[in-house]
């Protein structure tokens, strides 16, 4: 896992994350960022724009999941590796009011170590959403607003965070992850900036959930952390590509060593049933969303890579199978967003 984890923070097409489901740190590198601190081997990389920095020693507790998700877009598909702990083990603060928490000397960057950090208290399983700042006049804000929720009326914390832009700070059992751009909205154009961005999605956070249902994590356990392995079919900024068959054979690699057995067992069906040439009329529509998922883009890959090779045969079984199987609007509810973070508003 250290060997898998150590080549994707030197793949800059690979992204990372910790966060849960609604309130994430996303960290992206481009090909032009500055390296700051760059030390793959103690699995820590910084740039002018953000960082991450994972805990090798809490890795040794780690069960990882490598999984696919099912894109709205028919002809493609989402990747990730979860990093997951027990829920016991994986549970932080769980502060429910703006706290602060005195001077952030775990920062990456020594320049940042000093500044104070303020937990947003968010009130999440697995993570403590940040802010760290010198600004004496945000500072004097944040404590005014302390010991109540950001989301209150009448708090101006939340208001004075979106103006004054500090640095978010999201802390895992597993490492944290720092952003230095700004945050998303009128001051970007109403989008997230290219590279590390954070979101924080009130109506996601009210669901409770540490995690998309459509990542089909163990029972009992919780994601602290994800890689995002570079895509085979999508660029950096979510646009379609070129389909990359390199890509999409090392993530194979990872889904055969820790993909979920029931995905792997529908994924290797598709796989035989293509082979032989069966009809879509001799196959059962699995059961289980994860087997279903399985299917449709199992059936997608095929499609894309039969594409590329110019495999008429492959790639016209491929559509007489997603005609059944993969129609558009099928289960639109196990469909998750194409990029690492939560699509709505950016933060």
């Amino acid at each position: 896992m250290h060997d898998h984890l150590r080549a994707a923070l030197r793949d800059i097409d690979a992204g990372w994350s910790i966060g849960s489901f609604g309130a994430i740190g996303e960290f992206h590198q481009r090909a032009d960022d500055l390296r700051l601190v760059d030390d793959p081997e103690g699995l820590t990389r910084v740039s002018e724009k953000g960082g991450i920095r994972l805990d090798g020693a809490a890795l040794a507790e780690v069960r990882a999941l490598a999984y696919e998700t099912l894109s709205p877009r028919a002809h493609r598909w989402g990747l990730g590796l979860a990093l997951c702990l027990p829920e016991a083990q994986a549970a932080m603060s769980g502060r429910s009011v703006l706290t602060e928490l005195g001077p952030d000397e775990g920062a990456l960057r020594a320049e940042d170590r000093g500044a104070l950090l303020f937990d947003m208290g968010l009130d999440q399983l697995q993570v403590d959403f940040c802010i760290r700042t010198r600004d004496p006049e945000l500072i004097a804000i944040l404590r005014a607003g302390a010991g109540s929720s950001v989301m209150a009326p009448g708090n101006g914390a939340m208001a004075a965070i979106l103006e004054a832009h500090p640095h978010r700070v999201v802390i895992s059992r597993l490492g944290r992850v720092e952003v230095y751009q700004k945050i998303g909205g009128p001051a970007t154009g109403g989008v997230s900036p290219d590279g590390p961005h954070t979101h924080v999605l009130p109506k996601l956070l009210k669901s409770g959930r540490s995690h998309s249902a459509n990542i089909p994590v163990p029972e009992g356990f919780v994601p602290c952390a994800y890689l995002h392995p570079a895509s085979p079919v999508a660029g950096p900024q979510g646009q379609d590509i070129t389909y990359d068959a390199g890509r999409q054979a090392a993530f194979e690699e990872l889904l055969a060593a820790y993909g979920p057995a029931g995905y792997l067992a529908v994924r290797g069906a598709v796989l035989a049933a293509c082979a032989a040439g069966d009809d879509p009329s001799s196959f059962t529509e699995p059961a289980t969303r994860t087997g279903r998922i399985g299917l449709r883009n199992t059936l997608r890959q095929i499609a894309r890579a039969a594409e590329s090779a110019s495999d008429a045969p492959r790639l016209a079984w491929a559509r007489r199978w997603q005609a059944v199987f993969d129609q558009s609007g099928q289960h639109a509810e196990e469909m998750d967003a194409d990029n690492p973070g939560h699509e709505g508003e950016p933060s």
